[in-house]
């Protein structure tokens, strides 16, 4: 079946957040992480399907949905995993919130590896815990991780109790590796540390025959000391229908993370559970052709950035968003020239990185072209 990427569908007027900020202005929005093409066909149609039913009372995630997760993880990842494993979440971003207050205690240290998706920046402070960082560095043409730093973080006083851990990386695009990923876990096992991994982006892998590898997944010292966070939201592209869920092997810090809950964390939207259902169950081939399109769309961002003075951007792994350097641009705050030559993007200054920008490259190829364009324009007057 032909899926069609290339047709541009309306947002504007459709409330929505993405297009919603530049109402009445010319910009074309590449900044949240969503993307401009409808949800695929085998999702639409179990949402009419359940609109139809007319009855919209409380509801849970039945064993078909719930076998449909199940099932997409052993057939994926070839990750094993049991029913009472899974805590259904109406978002990653309230999973991240919700390891802070379960998995540290108050005044208790959590460290996150900067630059990074901005959740895990302002999830340690809202929970009453305190924030360390350490940097990622690009080395040789790719983003890395700094182990000396991190293990230095690790064992400063107060030494963290959890680490949130962006994999594949939001937004420098890698999808860590088996090696860095056992140093990772070496290290936090070491010094007594929980990992909480978002991995939504995880279905998003641009590298032809790349295969994600869950954090949980390097061993059983690993699954026990971690809460995996997934979602069908960024790859089928349904994070309007507030659907999550936490994978916990360990059933002491799954009473901890549940406990954190407990009335607070409101009941999973029941069109959310349809459509994880059917996006695990039957978008296979819908996400392998948006794949395809995605490292096309990519090439054209890297082509683009690779002819403009002052810019540079190392290719992502991982992800639809392109993290650019636009420190020697000459821009005095890049994401507001941007903006004002007619494009929207992400400020690095909320990722914790000023002067570099974040380019969601989610969207048909004459959106992307037209935003180029405007971008090159501004470079190259």
């Amino acid at each position: 079946m032909a899926f069609d990427f290339d047709t541009p569908v309306e947002r504007r007027g459709s409330d929505s957040f993405k297009w919603g900020r530049y109402a009445g202005r010319d910009v074309l929005p590449l900044w949240v992480a969503d993307m401009d093409f409808a949800a695929p066909p085998a999702v639409l149609e179990v949402l009419r399907q359940r609109v139809d039913h007319g009855v919209f009372g409380y509801g849970g995630a039945t064993p078909e949905v719930t076998g449909s997760v199940l099932q997409a993880l052993d057939r994926d990842y070839g990750w094993q995993v049991q029913a009472e494993w899974l805590v259904w979440l109406p978002g990653l971003v309230t999973g991240l919130n919700v390891a802070c207050r379960g998995l540290a205690g108050p005044g208790e240290t959590v460290l996150s590896a900067v630059p990074v998706y901005p959740p895990f920046l302002s999830a340690p402070a809202l929970s009453e815990r305190r924030l360390a960082t350490v940097p990622l560095h690009c080395q040789e043409g790719r983003w890395c991780w700094d182990f000396a730093a991190l293990e230095a973080a690790l064992q400063a006083d107060p030494r963290p109790s959890l680490l949130l851990l962006c994999h594949p990386h939001n937004p420098v695009g890698r999808a860590w590796s088996r090696s860095e990923l056992e140093t990772v876990a070496e290290l936090c096992g070491r010094y007594d540390v929980l990992v909480c991994s978002d991995e939504i982006h995880a279905d998003l892998q641009l590298e032809p025959c790349a295969r994600h590898l869950p954090f949980a997944c390097l061993d059983a010292e690993a699954a026990r000391r971690s809460v995996t966070l997934m979602a069908p939201s960024k790859t089928y592209n349904i994070p309007g229908l507030s659907c999550a869920f936490a994978v916990i092997p360990d059933s002491t810090i799954r009473r901890r993370f549940t406990r954190a809950m407990a009335g607070i964390v409101p009941h999973v939207n029941v069109l959310g559970l349809a459509a994880c259902g059917a996006a695990y169950a039957h978008g296979e081939p819908w996400r392998e052709a948006l794949l395809a399109y995605l490292r096309q769309n990519r090439e054209r961002v890297v082509q683009a950035v690779a002819g403009w003075p002052g810019l540079e951007m190392v290719a992502p792994e991982a992800t639809y968003l392109a993290w650019i350097d636009a420190r020697q641009s000459g821009l005095e705050e890049p994401a507001r020239a941007f903006e004002a030559a007619g494009v929207g993007l992400s400020d690095g200054r909320e990722f914790g990185a000023p002067g570099f920008v974040r380019l969601n490259f989610g969207c048909p190829g004459t959106t992307l072209e037209a935003a180029l364009e405007r971008m090159g324009r501004l470079l190259r007057p």
